[in-house]
């Protein structure tokens, strides 16, 4: 199939391919090191990191040559086209090294007014999450699905994910704990996976703060293709990172933007 006959969802899954065979051979294997990209504090990087990007970049180089490419590990590619893919080729490198398979290659298409595609792969367990166009599906050893969000509409009723349990600054802690304080339960880590859990109809909420646009970017695109809302904490856009609130629905999103919004940056 030449590249012009395939559709841009069909290039996202050629890309979650080749992420996978680029990442799975360091996953749990010993001897994978990290570098620590941070001045304080540690934010990882790995081989597989950035084995995984270089795969994906190579692979928009000869399909979507036209497009722009802003991946984590690797400086932006302009294009000219308008659209953008966005790329974190393992998102959770912390719970990479530790063995979890909470991670998750993320793959977006952006144009100017955000991403209109998302993909979040998780390739150890073999599920992939998708959405674009007002659909959103997933494939997994259970087979094929569509994804709905969930209808819970009061927040005392909800599941509440965030990654680290200090979210970000001491405010954007404040702004989460004003939330969690509301709802029925509250859960840590995850990384990207607690966002394709709320597309899938398991959770309700997903609050996060210190976001680069290559965090939130597919997760924006596969929720609002499932039914959810996601934006920043002043109700606006998210996917310039910073803080955001992921809903399962705008009943629910409205009750914790009220929470949220007097800690909005």
């Amino acid at each position: 199939m030449t590249p012009d006959a395939l559709t841009d969802l069909d290039v996202a899954h050629r890309l979650a391919d080749a992420a996978r065979s680029a990442i799975l051979p360091w996953f749990r294997q010993d001897g994978l090191s990290a570098e620590n990209k941070a001045a304080s504090g540690f934010d990882p990087v790995t081989a597989a990191d950035k084995a995984a990007e270089t795969a994906m970049r190579s692979l928009l180089a000869e399909l979507r040559p036209e497009d722009g490419i802003l991946g984590e590990e690797f400086a932006r590619a302009e294009g000219t086209s308008g659209r953008d893919w966005v790329l974190d080729p393992i998102d959770g490198t912390r719970a990479f090294l530790s063995g979890t398979p909470t991670w998750g290659v993320l793959i977006a298409l952006a144009d100017a007014d955000g991403p209109f595609l998302g993909m979040i792969d998780q390739p150890y367990i073999g599920e992939r999450f998708a959405g674009a166009e007002g659909a959103a599906s997933m494939t997994g050893p259970h087979g094929p699905r569509a994804l709905r969000t969930r209808a819970t509409a009061r927040l005392d009723e909800a599941i509440l994910f965030t990654t680290f349990p200090e979210v970000g600054t001491p405010s954007d802690r404040a702004g989460f704990e004003a939330v969690a304080e509301e709802a029925r339960l509250t859960r840590y880590g995850m990384d990207c996976y607690a966002y394709a859990l709320l597309a899938a109809g398991q959770i309700d909420l997903v609050i996060e703060a210190g976001l680069q646009s290559y965090d939130i970017m597919a997760p924006i695109a596969l929720i609002e293709a499932a039914g959810g809302v996601v934006t920043n904490w002043n109700g606006g856009p998210a996917h310039g990172g910073g803080q955001a609130l992921a809903a399962a629905n705008a009943e629910l999103h409205a009750q914790a933007l009220s929470l949220l919004r007097p800690y909005a940056a």
